[in-house]
């Protein structure tokens, strides 16, 4: 077997790790949202905004300040993000062939091979920038919106939970799209490895799928009291639909 060949097999089978985690998730938070960390953030953020929306004049400073504090979080990404593509797209275009690491590296060594792994963090962090800048758009639309007096709005007008579940729509793609553009400085931690081996790849994979998986599940929390586990995001959603957060009861 050839060394190129290792990266044939590492390469593909790491980043199968990474996608098929991410997928299980997925389908966690669409399932069992309670049981995840998003989910519970997603329930949280509902509240919050219908906390801030249900007396404006007080809240408003503190609604925009809180979405300021998020703006400037994507902001760091996304900078980060776009500079690091910068300089992998710098050294893609150096034309160095000078490979003196190369007699350490266990897999393919070929300028080609090196092309390719540095595309592959490049497209990552043009991703990561692309997911924060809609993350700074859904977060800058919501500084206006937050603030709407919807209680004087004239009777005849139903907009009440109109306007409040969309806020909170918008605030929770916001942070959907953060995510995801944390999701790919994830990613490119194993693509980074890549450079020096299929090997350290393919173990960085499981050992930020193991991370991960202490970071994005958690255990029973926020439950309501009397609620069984089947009827919680139901219950959750319609009565936050409602602007009843103020009486959950809740217990660890």
């Amino acid at each position: 077997m050839e060394k190129r060949d290792i990266d044939y097999v590492l390469v593909p089978a790491g980043l199968l790790v990474m996608v098929g985690y991410h997928l299980w998730l997925l389908y966690r938070i669409k399932t069992q949202p309670n049981s995840t960390v998003i989910g519970i953030n997603c329930i949280n953020r509902r509240f919050w905004v219908a906390a801030m929306m249900e007396d404006s004049s007080k809240n408003g400073v503190l609604a925009v300040q809180t979405l300021r504090n998020n703006i400037m979080a994507s902001t760091l990404l996304a900078s980060t993000a776009i500079m690091l593509s910068s300089l992998i797209a710098v050294l893609m275009t150096s034309g160095n062939k000078d490979r003196t690491a190369s007699a350490f590296v266990f897999g393919d060594t070929s300028p080609m091979g090196y092309s390719i792994k540095y595309f592959a963090i490049l497209v990552c962090f043009l991703v990561a920038f692309l997911f924060n800048v809609q993350s700074i758009r859904y977060y800058s639309h919501t500084s206006m919106l937050i603030n709407v007096p919807f209680k004087k709005m004239s009777p005849h007008l139903k907009h009440h939970h109109l306007t409040t579940e969309y806020v909170a729509d918008t605030v929770n793609r916001g942070s959907y799209f953060w995510s995801l553009g944390l999701r790919a400085f994830y990613f490119s931690f194993p693509l980074f490895l890549w450079i020096f081996g299929p090997i350290p790849m393919f173990f960085c994979c499981f050992i930020l799928v193991t991370m991960l998986y202490f970071l994005d599940v958690t255990c029973q929390f926020g439950w309501v009291a009397g609620v069984d586990d089947e009827e919680q995001s139901i219950v959750i959603e319609s009565r936050a639909a409602k602007g009843e957060f103020a009486s959950y009861q809740y217990h660890a």
